[in-house]
């Protein structure tokens, strides 16, 4: 039986990296993508384009304007002579938002009075908007603490030396400089992976029914099992040997860093694989052709990555939607590595994870090789 299964191992490694545009397939994709993740899969938003409107020109309103030159998320492009050159700057793409102040600015800080900054921002995409404007926000509320705190020094200043003040000190964990890479690019290993091991599944399978040759395999003395086993078995190498380069690439690259087992790690891998290897056999059965293997293979890939939580939070899914999250082996995965990878997780936390990427992968490689057994009958 084990000969039979190494003659079948053998089989596919020198079938897959018998042709040169496969073993590069299987290896130089990833290490880009992670790449090109790694440096471009980010929620921070720095240079953005911004234009200003002074209809003030006081040291008050320069003062404000400075703090936005002088901030690396944003690059003012320019200054606005009148509110019709606001509405063609923001059409042309020219910039994302335009800060107007009015005249009568600096009066009215003076005054002890509300001095109104108007924000206007291209909401086209809500998500860069959204932290722009947060980040306006952020700057105009440090200038307006700043001048109320000057403004009561002048007038009062034994009163302004007593007026308590509340001082936010931030103390992130696991992530102390909130850098989005730490959390993008360990998830780029289970989605890597993903693509990657349910589609050399799929296609090994059907390869063989789409030439003719798998009836003639299955007149040989070996079992579908010791079949299953052979054509498997060498894609869960191939996962296991992409997921220690991506992983590779991550921790000594991209200095992303690891806190924690590396058995835990491992585990982890292997678990998930087989669920990747039950859903790529499961999309050998439907699948006739490779053309369909790959369309089927997308089905599955797209609908796992957004539910995994890997880009978009699961908590803002609608409820009906966060329950179909439950079974995605994915989810647990990302929880697992990023776990491992930042807080130094074991088994002790991450035992649910461990569990219900069991229960999926168990559940998975039985229907799919019951419905495997079937379609060769």
């Amino acid at each position: 039986m084990l000969r039979r299964i190494f003659q079948m191992v053998i089989k596919e490694f020198i079938q897959v990296l018998r042709d040169k545009r496969a073993r590069v397939t299987l290896f130089v994709p990833p290490l880009i993508q992670t790449l090109v993740f790694g440096y471009a899969a980010t929620y921070e938003i720095r240079h953005v384009p911004i234009a200003i409107l002074d209809y003030d020109h006081s040291q008050q309103s320069r003062d404000l304007v400075s703090r936005f030159t002088s901030s690396p998320y944003f690059e003012v492009r320019g200054y606005l002579a009148d509110d019709r050159a606001v509405a063609d700057a923001l059409d042309r793409g020219e910039v994302t938002l335009v800060v107007h102040m009015q005249a009568g600015f600096a009066q009215q800080l003076t005054k002890g009075q509300t001095a109104p900054v108007q924000v206007i921002v291209d909401g086209t995409n809500s998500n860069t908007a959204m932290i722009a404007a947060g980040y306006v926000g952020q700057i105009a509320e440090r200038f307006a603490a700043e001048n109320q705190q000057q403004r009561l020094q002048r007038s009062m200043p034994l009163a302004a030396a007593q007026i308590p003040t509340v001082v936010l000190e931030r103390r992130p964990w696991y992530n102390p400089e909130l850098r989005s890479r730490w959390f993008f690019v360990p998830g780029v290993i289970g989605t890597l992976m993903f693509i990657i091991v349910v589609v050399l599944t799929a296609f090994a399978v059907v390869r063989e029914r789409e030439i003719g040759t798998l009836e003639q395999i299955m007149v040989t003395p070996i079992r579908r099992s010791e079949f299953i086993l052979g054509k498997t078995l060498p894609f869960f190498l191939i996962g296991l040997f992409d997921a220690a380069l991506i992983a590779s690439v991550g921790t000594f690259w991209f200095e992303i860093p690891f806190r924690g087992s590396l058995l835990v790690l491992f585990t982890g891998v292997v678990v998930y694989l087989l669920c990747m290897l039950g859903i790529g056999l499961f999309i050998s059965t439907v699948s006739a052709t490779q053309q369909q293997a790959m369309v089927t293979s997308f089905f599955f890939a797209m609908p796992a990555i957004t539910f995994s939580g890997f880009a978009y939070p699961i908590e803002s899914m609608p409820q009906w939607m966060q329950v179909l999250t439950y079974a995605d082996p994915l989810r647990y995965f990302l929880v697992v590595i990023r776990s491992v990878y930042l807080k130094g997780a074991g088994f002790d936390i991450l035992w649910p994870q461990m569990a219900a990427m069991t229960a999926i992968g168990t559940l998975m490689l039985t229907v799919s090789i019951l419905r495997f057994h079937k379609s060769l009958d």
